[in-house]
């Protein structure tokens, strides 16, 4: 057993460590500003740039497969990536990237879609999650009716992220009533132009997903995205890809507020002496770093097993719901331990505190990886002490 990392993952993360510091973080102050002043918080041109920047450097499709011209470095170095990109609030991400059931697409599905989204041409949504649909995937309304060589597609779409961004959708609706969630369920690449329309849903941080309306959209049966009937299945492969992802991110911003707290804590004195003597602060710091590194450990688990073609999904349930509680417990810390500058907007920590919050919602919400981790002990599917 060996938990070092070998001299190409440590390059990876030192070379995006190294970016994230000088490319990316001087962008913090610019971000604060305009979002404060309901703009947001930095432009695509900036961020276009930026991913070219990394490509120059080879951060191009950081998981996309080599012969579309990806990087394929692999989920245990994609996720020492996600850390340092987690490292800073501004909404950066590698170039190069498309969800991974496109590449289920037809050899004309992915000239239109797939290559272009790879490109940063085209831009796509998935669109799954409806008002009446979100953690109980299967229990979606929207339908697609046969209407000749067409689908015609009605019903509504909510909390989709990249929703008011993308120019095409992979959009899942119910075909075949009769068969439930498991063969009753299509997905449509359905481009904007074709009739949905979004618009901004205001949220605590600064991500504003999208509402999407269908009303007697129609989609070509060329568009079908997979097989007929087969459209949960994509959906299910699409959440639990990279489960992971998130307590990785979750893991760079504990640890970048951990470093600010400590700082603040030797600096900052009261009664003669500096704050990081008092017991009280320093039992703070300590919690925070055992489940900084808690949370490590268990998501770089999740990431290799998937390196190693095992099945992940119940380490990844626990990672998601151990790193992005973490999180949470480490900005709270923080932000007390910076006292009522903590709580202005003077200082970052109140915006980390809104992003932070979204860990335990988005992609599974705590209840729901509790949910699956149960069930997988009480079924026999995972066995205590067993790896």
């Amino acid at each position: 057993m060996d938990f070092s990392l070998g001299a190409e993952e440590k390059l990876i993360r030192d070379t995006v460590r190294d970016f994230v510091e000088r490319e990316v973080m001087p962008l913090e102050s610019e971000v604060l500003r305009n979002e404060r002043e309901g703009r947001p918080g930095v432009s695509p041109h900036t961020l276009k740039v930026l991913q070219r920047k990394a490509k120059d450097i080879g951060f191009w499709g950081i998981n996309t497969p080599e012969e579309y011209g990806g990087a394929n470095l692999g989920s245990l170095a994609t996720a020492l990536a996600f850390v340092e990109l987690g490292r800073t609030f501004v909404p950066f991400q590698f170039g190069g990237y498309a969800d991974n059931i496109l590449y289920s697409a037809t050899p004309e599905q992915k000239e239109r879609y797939l290559i272009p989204t790879i490109e940063g041409s085209r831009r796509s949504c998935f669109a799954l999650t409806e008002p009446g649909a979100g953690s109980d995937a299967g229990n979606i309304r929207m339908t697609a009716v046969k209407d000749g060589k067409s689908w015609v597609l009605n019903g509504e779409k909510i909390f989709i992220t990249n929703g008011n961004e993308a120019d095409f959708a992979m959009v899942f609706a119910v075909t075949d009533p009769s068969k439930g969630a498991h063969g009753g369920v299509t997905c449509f690449l359905a481009d904007r132009d074709m009739g949905w329309r979004s618009q901004p849903i205001r949220t605590m941080g600064e991500w504003d997903p999208g509402a999407l309306v269908f009303e007697d959209v129609r989609v070509p049966e060329e568009n079908i995205l997979g097989q007929e009937g087969h459209g949960f299945d994509l959906a299910m492969r699409w959440i639990g890809a990279a489960r992971w992802a998130i307590p990785a991110r979750a893991i760079g911003a504990a640890e970048r507020l951990l470093g600010m707290a400590i700082e603040h804590a030797k600096s900052r004195v009261t009664f003669g002496e500096p704050i990081a003597n008092r017991q009280a602060i320093q039992w703070m710091i300590a919690d925070c770093a055992v489940e900084i590194d808690a949370a490590k450990w268990m998501t770089f688990k999740a990431a290799w097993m998937a390196d190693q073609g095992l099945d992940n999904r119940h380490q990844s349930s626990m990672a998601k719901l151990y790193g992005a509680n973490m999180a949470n417990q480490v900005v709270d810390r923080v932000l007390q331990i910076h006292g009522g500058m903590g709580y202005t907007k003077d200082l970052p920590i109140e915006r980390w505190y809104r992003e932070v919050r979204l860990f335990r919602i988005f992609d599974g919400t705590d209840e729901i990886q509790r949910y699956i981790i149960a069930r997988n002990l009480i079924k026999g599917n995972v066995r205590l002490g067993e790896d």
